[in-house]
């Protein structure tokens, strides 16, 4: 018997005519009031996932508020294509009309090793950024634990939580950063920077500070295997020593990118895009172009640092041209026995 014959003849025994009730309407029931405050506060700042051995935990340091304006005069898009590709991604915008821009760190714990990418903003940039520290310690570790810190860059959003009022919050870890990088930041004496640039400069300054007074800065030639395992691939442009990292277990790999993008409903769409703050235009668009056709090939992982939280996710390659974004999927961590 047909499903609807069924519900007919179950209608018709029960004395009710299929078509009885199709017109009536009845108004609608309105419940006792139960009045329950909002609780108006977010999870918890992290997110946790394994790649092979590899234990990696995505960790918020809050958002920065970044206008379409600082791209616009770096592509050829005209102002009404940048804010359609920002509607068709709903990204969330603030309320001065800028873009809701997420700043992440991530911790890789490899079972011999608790590697800090990236280390977030600590107390140089408002109220809305420097949680790296409290989300780190929420989601199970210590800041002392940390014993390798990899900046991805010197720019405040990646760098400055290394330390907080003058002091290193991860006093057990060595910072490792490329010679490229280090030449730009530290190196160059301040007063022959553009003066708009200078209190970003110091920012830097100040935060490496106390590890090289502890003698807890290595410095290496970006393209290297830093470590067993962790390779720094060159992506120059955004800064001159820009790079990301590249960790492998069990097959699996993870790409943390750093600032190789900033908005992807523009970057990946139109990976010639640029922003304001990079440092050389050029060389940004042209790590995008190198390394983003292989990632979607090689189907990676990626981890990116104003990508929506967490971050972690793969991009796809569009058969119209340009890239989109592929978040993971929330899942649980199953310890196998």
């Amino acid at each position: 018997m047909k499903i609807k014959s069924l519900a007919t003849a179950i209608l018709l025994g029960l004395g009710i005519s299929a078509g009885a009730n199709a017109h009536e309407s009845h108004a609608a029931f309105t419940p006792k009031a139960n009045v329950v405050k909002p609780v108006l506060q977010q999870v918890d700042g992290y997110y946790r996932f394994m790649l092979g051995d590899f234990e990696v935990t995505a960790i918020y340091d809050g958002y920065l508020d970044i206008g379409n304006d600082i791209y616009a005069k770096f592509t050829n898009l005209s102002k009404e294509e940048l804010n359609k590709l920002i509607e068709n991604e709903f990204r969330p915008l603030t309320e001065t009309g800028g873009v809701n821009t997420a700043v992440s760190a991530y911790l890789i714990n490899t079972g011999k090793n608790l590697i800090l990418v990236d280390a977030g903003s600590g107390d140089v940039f408002g109220d809305k950024v420097g949680f790296v520290e409290a989300n780190l310690k929420k989601a199970g570790y210590k800041p002392e634990q940390v014993d390798i810190i990899l900046p991805t860059h010197l720019h405040f959003d990646h760098f400055s939580g290394v330390t907080r009022n003058g002091k290193a919050v991860f006093p057990n870890a060595t910072i490792y950063i490329s010679n490229q990088e280090k030449a730009f930041w530290n190196d160059t004496p301040i007063e022959k920077i553009p003066a708009h640039v200078q209190q970003y400069v110091q920012w830097t300054k100040d935060a490496v500070a106390p590890y090289e007074k502890a003698g807890k800065v290595f410095y290496y030639d970006s393209g290297v295997e830093v470590i067993p395992g962790v390779k720094s691939v060159k992506s120059f442009g955004h800064t001159p020593g820009h790079a990301g990292f590249e960790f492998e277990s069990k097959g699996e790999k993870l790409f943390v990118w750093g600032d190789l993008l900033h908005n992807h409903a523009f970057q990946l769409a139109v990976p010639e895009v640029a922003a304001e703050f990079d440092v050389n235009a050029e060389g940004a668009r042209e790590a995008r172009l190198r390394l983003l056709p292989e990632l979607a090939k090689n189907k990676t992982w990626i981890a990116g640092a104003h990508l929506p939280f967490p971050g972690i996710g793969h991009i796809r390659a569009e058969e119209k041209g340009g890239y989109s974004w592929v978040p993971v999927e929330y899942t649980p961590i199953e310890v196998k026995k």
